[in-house]
């Protein structure tokens, strides 16, 4: 019985047809990658961009070379207290619970809050000195901002710089009232001391 693949013009044919079907499949390969490599990008770009979710947003920061922990504490309309002893509300969440250089390795002090939502009523944020590396006064900078529902932007609203003198000192940086729509109630704004640390 002869062996079909004797004859050199059905090996040329089959190493024919099989190159031919490598370079096809490749080539559809290629092809789809660069037909999605466009939507890719629109979805990087859209990701990068993107501003933060929460609808009320309280940030302190303080001085990088300094090793204290300053406490952001946040509360709004009918909820309870929030700070790194409770974390989380009906609508605010501590992200960020900063110690200063205690189990940090980035280079910032900086706490923040955001709200899932935006409840109407008064608002309120207070900084406490939960440790001190006994050096001079602490001064922080406090920046209130709400991305209304309809923006995809956030606005500050208020931004205040203030000083913590002493260890376990506890400020009201400022309280205010919002509508629904997050829109700030003119005159609203002041720092009447309420505390709100959970002992």
């Amino acid at each position: 019985m002869d062996n079909p693949f004797n004859d050199e013009n059905e090996l040329d044919t089959a190493d024919t047809v099989f190159r031919d079907m490598t370079m096809l499949a490749l080539s559809g390969f290629v092809i789809i990658v660069l037909l999605l490599l466009p939507w890719l990008n629109i979805v990087a770009q859209d990701e990068a961009t993107k501003e933060p979710s929460g609808s009320v947003i309280v940030e302190v920061l303080w001085p990088d070379d300094r090793n204290v922990d300053v406490d952001l504490w946040v509360k709004s309309p009918d909820d309870a207290a929030v700070g790194f002893s409770n974390m989380a509300g009906y609508y605010f969440n501590l992200l960020r619970d900063d110690r200063g250089t205690q189990f940090d390795t980035t280079p910032i002090n900086y706490e923040i809050s955001y709200s899932r939502g935006i409840a109407a009523g008064e608002y309120q944020a207070n900084l406490h000195l939960y440790a001190t590396d006994g050096g001079p006064p602490i001064n922080a900078k406090v920046i209130i901002s709400v991305v209304e529902p309809d923006q995809r932007a956030r606005t500050a609203i208020i931004k205040k710089d203030v000083t913590l003198k002493k260890f376990n000192e506890e400020i009201t940086v400022a309280r205010w009232t919002l509508s629904n729509k997050g829109k700030l109630k003119p005159d609203s704004v002041h720092a009447l001391k309420k505390s709100l640390l959970r002992r």
